[in-house]
């Protein structure tokens, strides 16, 4: 996978990227942002979605089905770890993703409930639910 650079000089306005894209991510301007791009988290949000969509639309195109698209909406909360109904762990927070799918095409049942369950091992998916471990490498301080 290609390597992702991120660089932020003033402001919240940062930089990033990714092989030959470049692309921008912003805070609002009630966080002392400009608000002229997506905040981090709803890029994460637009990376799931996207994900999702392009995971199910390959599996229906291997397949043969008539998918002819697809929309996905999501939403997140942050909750209280200790407050989360079900959570028995010690993480100080955890969060809820909602997801509503909507496929578009002439497909049967059998096939958009078989699409649901594709939808929930795509990539980002992946990278959310299973655990994850950050390796921290040194980092560089300008002289």
């Amino acid at each position: 996978m290609a390597e992702t650079t991120v660089t932020l000089r003033e402001g919240y306005k940062a930089e990033i990227r990714s092989r030959s894209h470049v692309y921008y991510a912003d805070e609002p301007i009630e966080s002392g942002g400009t608000d002229t791009m997506a905040t981090p988290t709803e890029m994460l949000m637009g990376a799931l979605g996207a994900c999702i969509a392009i995971t199910c639309k390959m599996y229906a195109e291997r397949k043969g089905w008539p998918l002819s698209g697809v929309d996905v909406r999501l939403d997140f909360e942050r909750f209280n770890g200790k407050d989360y109904p079900d959570y028995q762990g010690d993480a100080q927070f955890v969060h809820e993703i909602r997801e509503h799918i909507t496929f578009h095409g002439d497909l049967t049942d059998e096939q958009r409930e078989r699409l649901m369950d594709v939808a929930t091992k795509c990539p980002v998916s992946r990278v959310i639910e299973l655990p994850t471990f950050f390796k921290r490498m040194q980092t560089e301080q300008e002289p």
